[in-house]
């Protein structure tokens, strides 16, 4: 049975409002069952991740340029933790920068994305990701696992 068609728990680490509501338009318009959290920092992430009384989510969606702690950082924290750098990390950025690029699959990103300026591509974009990690890949942490 894929995440999808259980109830899963998606982490958007995003800190732009129309950025994070493009994500929930398409876990609605993919027909995915999940409980969608937001994290407006990296270090709003670590300790969603970190906290005893959440749920593991099946996926990271991690933008990069967030305040604060940003998703480089938080990015190398998750992968050097015993306890979640199994979690898949989906980098999803504006920067098309190929240092960022170099240094997200360094750091173990699982895979590096670059938002598309036009909505509808944008949304078709996270249509795609959310399919593929939700119903297409076999996760380490199923959904509602704890950890």
């Amino acid at each position: 049975m894929s995440a999808a068609s259980k109830l899963c728990r998606i982490l958007v680490v995003e800190d732009s409002d129309e950025d994070f509501d493009t994500v929930v338009q398409a876990v609605r318009k993919a027909g995915i069952m999940a409980d969608v959290r937001r994290a407006k920092t990296g270090g709003d992430c670590l300790d969603l991740l970190r906290s005893a009384s959440e749920l593991r989510p099946a996926v990271v969606l991690m933008d990069l340029n967030t305040p604060g702690t940003d998703g480089r950082e938080a990015l190398v924290a998750i992968k050097l933790d015993d306890a979640l750098k199994l979690l898949p990390v989906v980098v999803f950025t504006t920067s098309g920068d190929p240092r960022d690029l170099a240094f997200c699959y360094a750091a173990g990103a699982n895979a590096y994305h670059t938002k598309p300026v036009r909505y509808s591509d944008h949304l078709q974009l996270v249509i795609d990701l959310l399919t593929y990690w939700l119903e297409r890949v076999t996760l380490m942490y199923p959904a509602g696992a704890r950890s």
